[in-house]
C-alpha cells in the first residue's frame, strides 16, 4: 500500500538522528523538518494528538504522528537474542566435535559426574559446564544467588539451603557469590541490549566500610536497562565522563537524552564527553526535572530505592569494587521481572530472552563455556 505525502514525511523524520524524542510512554518530542522548533505528540484517549498547526487546525494524522507510530514499529522490530540452556549436549566443550565416548565418572559429595573422551582432539571434559570442580549441586549454588540478591542477608540464605539439605557456611555463599558475579559480568559485558534513545542517570550515597560514597548508575529510560555503574569517593567533584563513556562502548549508541537532576557533575561530564567530539549529533541533555511532569525522574528514583532495599540488607559495602553491585546488576537486568515491563526482565525489553527454569544455571552455563 503506497504511504501518503505525510506518511511519507513521517517517516524521513522517524529515521533521522534524534528527531524522535520520547519523554514518556505516551509523550514525545518530535523535530520540526525546518530544524527550527519541536512539537509536543501525547497520547489522549488512546489518540495521538499534536501540538502542530497541521493537526490543531485541520485535525488530520500530521506527519510528526506518523514519525511517531513509526518509530514505535520500529522498536517492536528489534531481534531477539536467545540464550539456552546447555542440556543435553554431545559435541565437545574444545573442538565442538561429535565424536565423543563416556569415559568414566567424577566422584564428588553430590553423586557421579559422567567423563567423556573426545577422540578428535583427545582432551577429557565434563557437560558440568560453569560449575566445574564445584563441591555442591548447581542447584544449590543457584538458589544462594537467588535467595541472596532478592533480598536474604548471606546467614539466613544458609540457613534456607538446610532446609534443602544443603549445609554451607555463609563464607561459602559469599565466594559463590563473588565468583559467579565476576563470571556473568565479564558475559554480560559482550551482550549487545537494544535501548531506547533516552538515558537517565542518578547518585545515591552507599556505606562502603562505614564511609559514605555514592554510586552513579545509568539506566535505559523504556526497559529499566541498568547500563552502567561506578562507585565514587564524592559526590560534587566525581567526574561522570567514565559512567557515559561506559554506556555509549556498551550500547554501541549515543542516545538522542539524557535525563539527570542537576547536580554541577553530569553538566561538566556531559560538556566534556558530548561537546568536545563532533562524530554524531549533539544529545539534549535534560536536566531541569521536578517531582512531577513530563521531566521528571521518577523511574531513576524508583530503581535508587531498589538498590537501597538491597544495600540496607548487607549494612554497607567491603571495597568499592565490591562484586555484590555487578551481581545485582545481573539480577536486576536478566532475573527479576518488572511490572512496569509488563512482567518481563530489562533483558527482555531489550531482545535478550535467558530461556530455561533457572536462568542462573543458563547464565553460568553460557558464561562459562570455553
Amino acid at each position: 500500500m503506497a504511504m501518503n505525502e505525510r506518511e511519507q514525511k513521517g517517516w524521513k523524520i522517524a529515521n533521522a538522528f534524534g528527531s524522535v524524542k520520547r519523554i514518556e510512554s505516551d509523550s514525545y518530542k518530535v523535530k520540526s523538518q525546518s530544524g527550527n522548533g519541536e512539537y509536543s505528540i501525547n497520547k489522549k484517549n488512546d489518540q495521538w494528538v499534536c501540538s502542530c498547526p497541521d493537526h490543531v487546525y485541520r485535525h488530520v494524522k500530521c506527519k510528526h504522528i506518523y514519525a511517531v507510530e513509526i518509530s514505535l514499529a520500529l522498536r517492536t522490530e528489534v531481534a531477539i537474542q536467545r540464550i539456552e540452556p546447555l542440556d543435553n549436549l554431545n559435541e565437545c566443550i574444545f573442538c565442538g566435535s561429535s565424536n565423543i565416548m563416556k569415559w568414566g565418572v567424577r566422584k564428588n559429595k553430590f553423586g557421579d559426574i559422567q567423563k567423556y573422551l573426545c577422540k578428535d582432539c583427545n582432551r577429557h571434559f565434563t557437560f558440568n559446564i560453569g560449575f566445574e570442580r564445584m563441591k555442591h549441586d548447581p542447584k544449590a549454588i543457584t538458589m544462594a544467588m537467588q535467595l541472596y540478591f532478592s533480598g536474604e542477608s548471606f546467614r539466613n540464605t544458609t540457613r534456607s539451603l538446610e532446609l534443602l539439605g544443603v549445609k554451607v557456611c555463609y563464607k561459602t555463599v559469599f565466594n559463590w557469590i563473588k565468583k559467579y558475579s565476576e563470571l556473568l559480568k565479564k558475559y554480560a559485558d559482550k551482550l549487545k541490549p537494544s535501548t531506547s534513545d533516552v538515558w537517565r542517570a542518578d547518585e545515591l550515597w552507599v556505606k562502603v566500610k562505614g564511609d559514605m560514597k555514592y554510586l552513579f548508575a545509568l539506566i535505559d529510560d523504556e526497559t529499566r536497562y541498568w547500563i552502567a555503574q561506578e562507585v565514587a569517593e564524592s559526590k560534587y567533584k566525581h567526574d561522570a565522563r567514565n559512567l557515559f563513556r561506559m554506556a555509549k562502548e556498551y550500547t554501541g549508541k549515543v542516545p538522542t537524552a539524557i535525563i539527570t537532576d542537576g547536580l554541577p557533575a553530569y553538566h561538566d561530564a556531559f560538556n566534556k564527553e558530548f561537546y568536545t567530539k563532533k562524530e554524531y549529533p549533539i544529545p539534549e541533555h535534560i536536566n531541569t526535572i521536578k517531582l512531577a511532569g513530563d521531566m521528571n525522574n521518577n523511574k531513576m528514583e524508583r530503581f535508587n530505592g531498589e538498590v537501597r532495599d538491597r544495600e540496607k540488607v548487607v549494612r554497607g559495602l567491603k571495597r568499592n569494587d565490591t562484586p555484590i553491585l555487578a551481581g545485582y546488576q545481573i539480577y536486576h537486568n536478566f532475573i527479576r521481572p518488572h511490572e512496569a515491563l509488563d512482567g518481563k526482565t530489562p533483558a527482555e525489553a531489550c531482545g535478550i530472552e535467558v530461556k530455561g527454569d533457572n536462568k542462573w544455571k543458563t547464565l553460568i552455563q553460557n558464561a562459562g563455556k570455553k
